[in-house]
């Protein structure tokens, strides 16, 4: 059997966190003879600053400007710094409008056209096109939360247009002739 006695510099009643203090006091004093900086943690600023005036060539382990970003950030990212949030914002009501108003609405509804805030929507029968007249104020809450407010202030609301008489490429203006039916 091995006989393991404690250095003649610790008392054997020595708690054990005050151990690995003294211990690593020494490394340090070590390193300092050897003239390593040491002991000064993540937050020093030698150690954030780098090089004096020397840019990193390297991303790192953490996040940085350079790093590949998602689609969806860059694009926005651009759209403000070009000042383009607000056709950004009007696209995005066109374009996903099934998200924006709901599924039911969209199936029965589409819109046709957004000019000075006002938002054209045509329904694919009169019944809808009165329905959603009624559900207009809605609507528009709906819009304000997907998108923002003041992007669409107002709706247009069409109801299914109706077949035009009309064949070929001329038309004479008038009555026309009145005994077409006999």
């Amino acid at each position: 059997m091995t006989d393991q006695t404690p250095p003649s510099d610790a008392p054997e009643s020595e708690d054990p966190r005050d151990m690995v203090r003294r211990v690593l006091e020494e490394a340090r004093g070590a390193a300092r003879s050897q003239g390593k900086d040491v002991g000064r943690g993540k937050t020093s600023p030698a150690r954030r600053t780098g090089h004096a005036g020397k840019r990193r060539s390297w991303s790192g382990p953490g996040p940085d400007v350079r790093d590949p970003q998602a689609f969806g950030a860059a694009t926005r990212d651009l759209a403000q710094s070009r000042g383009w949030s607000k056709q950004v914002a009007e696209g995005s009501v066109l374009g996903q409008w099934t998200v924006v108003v709901g599924a039911d609405i969209a199936d029965h509804a589409t819109p046709t056209g957004l000019r000075d805030g006002v938002l054209t929507v045509a329904a694919e029968s009169t019944a809808w096109a009165t329905q959603l007249r009624m559900m207009q104020a809605q609507i528009l809450a709906k819009i304000a939360a997907a998108v923002g407010d003041g992007v669409v202030t107002s709706m247009r609301i069409l109801g299914p247009q109706a077949p035009s008489w009309k064949k070929g490429r001329y038309h004479i203006s008038g009555r026309g002739p009145r005994d077409t039916y006999g």
